[in-house]
């Protein structure tokens, strides 16, 4: 069965579309995965008896957006086998993932480390997001950041320049560009990365959709890196999004220590690790990286 005539996708997309004044992707979500999509969407739109079914209207807008979607991205949601699962574990899990570029094998989970900062970072800042990103990359562990100016293009462009692969997880619609002067630095990272998006096509930067997507990036990557952030600066966000979904988190010294929320970060009991080198970053990933494989090593020995 297509992605336009499954019942179940079609009646996501409707929800999503048509509930999003009173209510929550989350709790959209929440309820879907406890009663099913159609179910909640004949809930929410029942039938009189004088008037045609509602949910017959509202599937076939469902079914003519998918089909106008898929000119332009791929479209993913949470019933499809390719969305990816490390999204599936948190509470904010976006419902519907617009795509280009290529996913991860069907059912693994992509082996990335998130690099995010400071928009207006110092020279050594962005030197330092591009040496970790290249040593990463050649480790062959994608680069996941924000597509926003600073340390996220910086990582982003040494991904690109060493060969390796890099995710972008953007603010707008999958169609849109933000900020402008990475047009050229999206549309490689779709020729040779993967450029992922939660909003409608045709969505311009909102201040709540910024927010959301550092949830999504922070879901997406194994941990997340932050290389250089001031006390109201995004990136904040992100931080506090790793600790909520159980991602490690690294902060670089000058993080920690010269912001209130990084100095309460570094010293709470969540997994945080405050690093000071590029060396340190770099083992600091290498080791999240391998404790699902050291857990496995360990389960295998008690099986013994």
């Amino acid at each position: 069965m297509s992605r336009v005539d499954n019942g179940e996708v079609l009646a996501l997309v409707a929800l999503l579309r048509h509930t999003e004044a009173r209510k929550s992707w989350r709790a959209v979500v929440n309820e879907v995965r406890e009663l099913g999509a159609l179910g909640v969407l004949h809930r929410e739109h029942p039938q009189t008896l004088l008037d045609p079914d509602p949910v017959v209207a509202l599937l076939e807008a469902a079914q003519r957006d998918l089909r106008a979607w898929s000119e332009v991205a791929r479209v993913l949601t949470l019933f499809d086998d390719d969305f990816p699962p490390q999204l599936r574990e948190v509470h904010d899990v976006p419902a519907v993932l617009f795509a280009r570029g290529r996913l991860a094998a069907r059912g693994e989970t992509e082996q990335g480390a998130c690099i995010v900062g400071s928009r207006k970072a110092s020279p050594e800042a962005l030197r330092f997001a591009g040496a970790v990103a290249t040593a990463l990359v050649r480790r062959g562990t994608a680069v996941v950041s924000g597509l926003a100016e600073g340390i996220d293009t910086a990582a982003h462009r040494a991904a690109l320049e060493a060969g390796g692969r890099t995710v972008a997880v953007i603010g707008t619609g999958i169609d849109q560009v933000f900020p402008a002067v990475n047009k050229d630095l999206q549309q490689s990272i779709e020729r040779e990365g993967l450029v992922l998006s939660q909003f409608w096509p045709g969505s311009g930067p909102t201040r709540s959709s910024f927010p959301m997507r550092n949830a999504t990036m922070s879901a997406y990557g194994m941990c997340t890196l932050i290389v250089a952030a001031g006390e109201q600066s995004g990136a904040r966000i992100q931080a506090r999004q790793a600790v909520a979904h159980g991602r490690p988190l690294i902060l670089t010294r000058s993080v920690a220590t010269s912001t209130e929320w990084g100095r309460e970060l570094a010293r709470s009991a969540y997994d945080v690790q405050v690093i000071g080198d590029v060396d340190a970053a770099i083992s600091a990933i290498d080791g999240v990286l391998q404790r699902p494989r050291r857990l496995d090593d360990l389960l295998a020995d008690l099986a013994k």
